[in-house]
């Protein structure tokens, strides 16, 4: 009998310890269903054992069949319900009994017949509710796997259709796996970086020490030299992290060619040296442009005369004057940029992140207002940001004695020209006529800020301007609009 109460938590078992094909359809005939179906299978179980029992007249006990229905109702009812329909069987097995009923044994043999009863629905009942425990369980544990594989099948694909390069490698430095980008920044065939040690391509790594299980993980970025398979070296930008796992410590590194920006930055830094020391030279004032031809001239007559023709110290002086006339011979406006349409809106957010420690180092209050949908202007993109900077640099170390500091940077829109106010609550300039002069008296470093910012906005048809405002100051750069070629198409048309 309780061959089948154990094949109601699994009718794979059941089929298994009953062993024939009938059990199994006894089985699902009297545990399947819905609740109000089991219900009323099991109430007319009841309803024929208690008719057997009256029916058949002879010394034998017919109340152990009550257990069947008290199985299936288990299955479906709670603990009280179960009670209860635990006490009607009793009453019947007990009504229906041959037996005769007495105060000593009818109590005792009731007890025992409850107690089988409810028992047989209790237990029925704990394995009813541990089988649907464990199927949800199952369930959660088939949707957990499931995401688990989408997740790990989504990190794959990205891993291996990244263009950054990615490298996981053990403690040891030797790589587990490397994805397609890896092997292209490396120069290596396709598949042949796992099993390789990392340090030989990345030697930055090999400072990295996994060994230690105390050792606290590491999540960083650092530049250093690469190297790829033909011993060519390239600078890397490396975002790494360790982590443990039960066979042990990991390194996870992704990998960028850096060399590309390094080169941009260091032409781009010659360019403004170059330009910067044009521009400076021709600060020179024109009375020492005049001295300096002069001297020329002077050597020139001299030689002619041929009265100091193999004297060393006339031919110095010869160097000399051949220098001092190329210096006198610079002209600022000879002075090239490379210009180019420039996206300002993008620039202003790039010079707020150069700029924002300093602003909040020194507690100054900033405005950023950038009129939605500028057209690109005419510049060129390095000089232009050194000429906010140093804009922003004077307003900064104003602003730095002053009470009351703000600062706010306004771009706009007017006719075909973009303006770009940098305002200031410093307290203005004393002398505005001598602000756009090189070398000015009294100032804090080389007197050349404003003249060298003028000089840059000039190569490329800016300007900038000062005036005052309220307690403060205020310098606008004036830039030319780039014109697109559909711009340039549609005034073709208009002017046609």
């Amino acid at each position: 009998m309780f061959r089948g109460a154990s094949g109601l938590y699994n009718s794979g078992s059941y089929a298994v310890l009953a062993g024939t094909a009938p059990r199994v359809h006894m089985y699902d005939l009297l545990f399947k269903g819905n609740k109000r179906s089991v219900l009323l299978k099991a109430g007319v179980l009841i309803a024929a054992i208690a008719l057997l029992d009256w029916w058949v007249v002879a010394e034998v006990l017919l109340g152990f069949l009550y257990l069947v229905p008290m199985l299936m109702i288990g299955s479906v009812l709670g603990r009280w319900q179960i009670c209860a329909i635990a006490g009607l069987c009793t009453f019947l097995a007990e009504t229906f009994s041959d037996l005769a009923w007495n105060l000593r044994s009818g109590i005792s043999r009731d007890v025992l017949y409850f107690a089988a009863f409810a028992g047989a629905g209790f237990f029925i009942r704990e394995v009813s509710r541990n089988r649907r425990v464990t199927e949800e369980h199952l369930h959660k544990i088939e949707c957990q796997s499931d995401a688990r594989r989408d997740a790990e099948e989504q990190l794959r694909i990205l891993i291996a259709s990244s263009p950054v390069a990615i490298i996981t490698a053990d403690s040891d430095g030797c790589v587990l796996t490397a994805n397609e980008a890896a092997h292209r920044l490396l120069g290596v065939p396709p598949g042949d970086l796992p099993g390789r040690v990392i340090h030989r391509h990345l030697p930055a790594l090999a400072n990295i020490s996994m060994q230690d299980s105390s050792q606290q993980l590491l999540r960083t970025v650092m530049q250093a030299r690469g190297q790829r398979e033909d011993g060519e070296t390239f600078l890397a930008d490396i975002c790494f992290s360790t982590y443990r796992t039960n066979a042990g410590a990991r390194l996870t590194a992704m990998v960028l060619d850096a060399s590309e920006d390094l080169r941009t930055h260091e032409v781009s830094g010659l360019h403004q040296l170059l330009a910067g020391s044009r521009i400076a030279v021709g600060a020179v004032p024109p009375e020492i442009r005049n001295v300096c031809g002069a001297i020329a001239v002077v050597h020139q007559n001299l030689e002619r005369d041929g009265l100091l023709a193999g004297n060393k110290d006339f031919e110095a002086l010869g160097s000399l004057a051949v220098a001092l006339e190329r210096i006198a011979s610079v002209n600022l406006r000879q002075a090239t940029t490379e210009a180019t349409e420039v996206d300002l809106s993008i620039l202003l957010d790039e010079l707020k992140i150069v700029v924002a420690p300093s602003l909040q180092e020194e507690n100054i209050e900033t405005q950023w207002i950038v009129e939605p949908g500028l057209p690109l202007v005419w510049a060129d993109r390095p000089s232009l940001m050194q000429v906010f900077l140093n804009l922003i640099t004077n307003s900064i170390r104003t602003l730095s004695k002053k009470e009351n500091r703000v600062l706010s940077v306004t771009a706009k829109c007017q006719s075909d020209q973009i303006l770009v106010e940098v305002k200031d609550s410093g307290g203005g300039v004393a002398h505005p006529e001598h602000l756009f002069h090189p070398f000015q008296a009294g100032a804090e470093a080389t007197g050349l800020g404003l003249y060298l910012s003028q000089a840059f906005l000039h190569s490329f048809g800016g300007e900038l301007r000062y005036q005052p405002v309220p307690d403060g100051a205020c310098f606008t750069v004036y830039l030319t609009a780039a014109i697109s070629s559909e711009q340039e198409e549609q005034c073709a048309k208009s002017e046609y």
